[in-house]
């Protein structure tokens, strides 16, 4: 469970730096993150992190369809963990 939490803290913390990337290269015109990057951080246990990062940066708040793939990607973390918890704890 501790190492879940770990994961989590890790993953939240780097999905963060990659919303403020992002955030900041659209402020600018520059190169982005794909948004299939930004899914992939948040299926990969750092949707918390791009839970904050979506309120800290009002970053991909008001685009429907990311957030309808960020609520999916939520699911299936949170499934994929339900699943796995014999496992790890």
């Amino acid at each position: 469970m501790k190492t879940l939490l770990y994961i989590y803290g890790i993953m939240s913390v780097v999905t963060m730096i990659a919303y403020a990337i992002d955030k900041s290269a659209a402020v600018r015109g520059k190169w982005r993150i794909s948004e299939n990057s930004l899914h992939a951080l948040e299926l990969g246990c750092g949707w918390p992190g791009a839970w904050l990062a979506q309120r800290l940066f009002r970053h991909k708040t008001v685009k429907k369809s990311y957030q309808v793939v960020y609520w999916f990607m939520v699911a299936l973390n949170l499934g994929a963990v339900w699943y796995l918890r014999d496992k790890w704890m």
